[in-house]
């Protein structure tokens, strides 16, 4: 269809019941709208007026298993009705790609071999997308797009798994026929990262995105998970799903999330295996004090938080399935509870002054009050927490939560929080030379 045609059909409310379908949010669809005619009118001003077709895919949020799947263990994962969206025309000769805010960058098809240069590029992303499509057997060509994105940018809701799975679906839309399977695409995208991109990530992220709804993932045989979508409405239990953005990127942070994956396998590599789900559990706890010689002790941690976190996952399924909210949120405590202590990362050991993660979940277990839970959210050390908040306090916990936290903004170099929107208490009793109030 014409740009010109298809932002007609957005201005007169064609595809108002698309959009509802696919953002379900009724608050978000006069927004939805106006984000998709911007589009579509930023692409003509790059490419001209073109037949175009529009591309998206969701973030997601990891629900449980947290740094499971690159060990072939569990996970509870749902895509999110973020997402990123593309309007693609088809091109001949290579990919011309514009997202906003980016500068255009370009991609030739003809050489589909790892770069140095692109380690931590998109152009590493959509050359690797490419040539694992074509080893599959799958057919590839050029596009010129326009690319906008609602998924937060190193915030943990997977923004370059969202990228891949867009890059995966338009090379399957334009020169396929839509056949190629969501599983091959999430683990095109996985590849692209690995092997061009240059992160040692799993394929939790790129599977949520690609395959949709709440699903559990079994990667014991990564080359065939099972994929089971779990049949539950969260709207009964009468909670919501609130990812809250800490202000703070992990996109400079690939070594520090390398290293967990590094540091299991040196485990695994103790008992001369790969990975930690080729090992027995028991044995593993067996051998705790010769590990510790070999292996280090925050590798033998991080191995006791993916034991315990791949067998919780069962748990936190079974808990849904079950409609026992409340035993669900514990295990979401437990595994919250379990990255900060054990898996560590929370916070990154190269700028301990900076923990706004911490912060975070610090502040929502003040706000909360025992009511509703919070863990940290995706590959960790920076980005989003997420939290299950009951209804009746969503708007509470948002508030407090509005500028930065309800203690108002800290930056680094100040001596102390800028208060914010404060109530006065009466009558609180002070003590210290200061008055320095207390509880």
């Amino acid at each position: 269809m014409k740009t010109t045609e298809l932002k007609k059909g957005f201005q007169d409310g064609k595809y108002e019941e698309l959009l509802r379908d696919i953002y379900i949010d009724e608050s978000v669809l006069d927004y939805q709208k106006e984000r998709y005619i911007k589009a579509i009118e930023s692409f003509e001003e790059l490419f001209g007026e073109k037949e175009v077709e529009i591309y998206s895919a969701p973030g997601r949020s990891e629900i449980g298993g947290n740094h499971t799947d690159h060990q072939l263990g569990r996970v509870l994962a749902a895509s999110i009705n973020l997402d990123a969206i593309a309007i693609v025309a088809k091109k001949e000769n290579g990919v011309v790609l514009k997202s906003e805010g980016y500068p255009m960058i370009n991609v030739s098809l003809a050489d589909l071999l790892p770069k140095k240069e692109e380690e931590g590029t998109s152009e590493g992303l959509i050359r690797g997308v490419a040539a694992k499509l074509k080893e599959e057997g799958y057919e590839i060509g050029g596009f010129e797009a326009y690319v906008t994105s609602d998924v937060l940018n190193g915030a943990g809701m997977s923004s370059s798994a969202a990228f891949e799975v867009l890059t995966g679906n338009i090379l399957s839309g334009l020169y396929n026929e839509g056949k190629v399977s969501p599983v091959l695409i999430a683990q095109a995208g996985q590849y692209a990262e690995n092997v061009f991109f240059g992160k040692p990530c799993g394929l939790m992220d790129q599977m949520a995105s690609s395959v949709g709804n709440l699903i559990f993932i079994d990667f014991a045989d990564v080359k065939n998970p099972v994929i089971k979508k779990v049949n539950v409405n969260f709207e009964d239990f009468d909670h919501s799903l609130c990812i809250i953005d800490t202000k703070g990127s992990h996109a400079d942070l690939t070594d520090e999330y390398a290293a967990i994956p590094e540091e299991m396998k040196k485990v695994a590599a103790y008992f001369g295996k790969e990975v930690l789900h080729q090992i027995d559990k028991n044995e593993f706890y067996i051998h705790i004090p010769e590990i510790r010689k070999v292996a280090g002790d925050r590798a033998v941690l991080r191995a006791m938080h993916w034991f315990e976190e791949t067998d919780r996952v069962i748990d936190q399924v079974n808990a849904l399935e079950k409609e026992d909210f409340e035993g669900f949120k514990s295990l979401i405590k437990a595994s919250g509870d379990s990255s900060f202590k054990y898996l560590q990362n929370v916070y990154s050991v190269k700028n301990l002054s900076r923990q706004e993660m911490a912060v975070g979940l610090a502040l929502s277990d003040v706000i909360l009050k025992g009511k509703g839970v919070s863990r940290v959210h995706g590959g960790g050390f920076a980005g989003t927490i997420q939290a299950f908040v009951p209804n009746d306090i969503v708007d509470i916990y948002k508030k407090n939560n509005e500028t930065e936290y309800s203690l108002g903004i800290y930056e680094v170099g100040r001596y102390a929080w800028i208060l914010e929107d404060i109530t006065p208490i009466d009558k609180i009793k002070t003590k210290g030379k200061l008055g320095i109030w207390t509880y």
